[in-house]
């Protein structure tokens, strides 16, 4: 009787002290949750279509889908047969243009003026020997010893060699002078437009290449060799590696409880053991309906702001479209707008 009196008074004491670790581990956790925010989202990151700007042939692809690639690679060419034989036919333009800007800044040469020197010189002496022909024979015409047709011819000679030394004369004057500055700066306006068009032919043999515009990986080989290219058409798509940022959606309660620069910490199915680092770069100033596509546990009808968790991925673990969860702790302070960055 004893025992069982025992017996009534211990287990009901038992149950209780049951009840109540229970009820304050509840408690706690319940604690714990409310200051601390999880959601769930996917790994997102920019991508590039990467096009030639020039339309030929592809000559050569260097890239294999899945290749890790720099700045600046090269990852593919074009022919360029047609685009050196333009470039050649300019250059050799520009350098007779060149030739021709040195020819008229230089002026006449001395052994010019000296040509136009003594064809002047010749010139005067024809023309005073006609003009005192011309002389003699007017005499001669006065005294009734040469008709007026011998006369005129041989003023009409006079006055020829006379208009060939006044040609002359003018003629060394020009040499004298040298080119027209209008002429000068005509040369050297052509002179800039062949440097233009060679450096346009120059540039049109470099779009020939592609390189890669940031460190990437290279997710689509569009094209292949013996392709048309043309500047509309994609040959490769480039996944840059930075930055990485989980695609998520902020429940419209816990929007005033979390601020830019926020830190987070993000989780893995494919690592589980693995807490990347991360931090809140984004909130979108307008809500919008829960899509179809998210896993949360609120309610699908209540509003959402999209929010871009950017991760620290220095081992490229996190890829494109890998479902994650983000820890955020709801406690950090709300003036912290300074967006943090990934420690080397």
């Amino acid at each position: 009787m004893q025992k069982k009196t025992v017996f009534l008074v211990i287990v009901p004491l038992a149950l209780a002290a049951t009840a109540i670790a229970v009820f304050l581990s509840q408690s706690q956790h319940q604690q714990g949750d409310a200051q601390t925010l999880h959601l769930y989202g996917n790994v997102a990151i920019r991508e590039a279509q990467l096009a030639f700007n020039s339309s030929e042939h592809i000559a050569e692809i260097h890239v294999q889908e899945g290749d890790h690639v720099s700045k600046g690679q090269l990852l593919a060419h074009l022919h360029t047969e047609l685009l050196e034989a333009q470039r050649d036919e300019v250059q050799a333009v520009l350098l007779a243009q060149q030739q021709m800007v040195a020819k008229l800044e230089a002026g006449s040469r001395p052994q010019e003026i000296r040509k136009g020197q003594a064809e002047l010189k010749a010139a005067r002496a024809t023309a005073k020997a006609v003009a005192d022909s011309y002389a003699r024979k007017a005499q001669l015409l006065e005294r009734k010893l040469a008709s007026p047709e011998d006369v005129e011819n041989t003023r009409s000679l006079a006055d020829a060699a006379a208009a060939r030394m006044e040609a002359a004369q003018q003629a060394l004057a020009l040499l004298q002078a040298g080119p027209r500055k209008e002429d000068i700066a005509m040369a050297r306006a052509q002179l800039v437009a062949r440097e233009a068009g060679l450096v346009l032919a120059q540039q049109r043999l470099e779009d020939a290449n592609l390189y890669a515009p940031a460190d990437g990986i290279i997710r689509n080989r569009i094209l292949e060799p013996g392709a048309m290219a043309f500047p509309q058409t994609p040959v490769l798509t480039l996944a840059f590696i930075n930055p990485v940022w989980v695609r998520a959606y902020l429940p419209e309660p816990a929007l005033g409880q979390v601020a830019l620069g926020a830190k987070a910490l993000i989780h893995t199915d494919s690592y589980p053991d693995k807490v990347y680092q991360g931090w809140v770069g984004y909130i979108s100033p307008s809500a919008e309906f829960t899509p179809k596509n998210v896993q949360t546990p609120e309610l699908r009808t209540r509003l959402v702001y999209s929010v871009r968790i950017y991760a620290c991925n220095p081992q490229g673990e996190l890829r494109l479209g890998m479902p994650v969860t983000v820890t955020i702790a709801l406690d950090q302070a709300l003036s912290n707008t300074t967006a943090n960055r990934c420690e080397p």
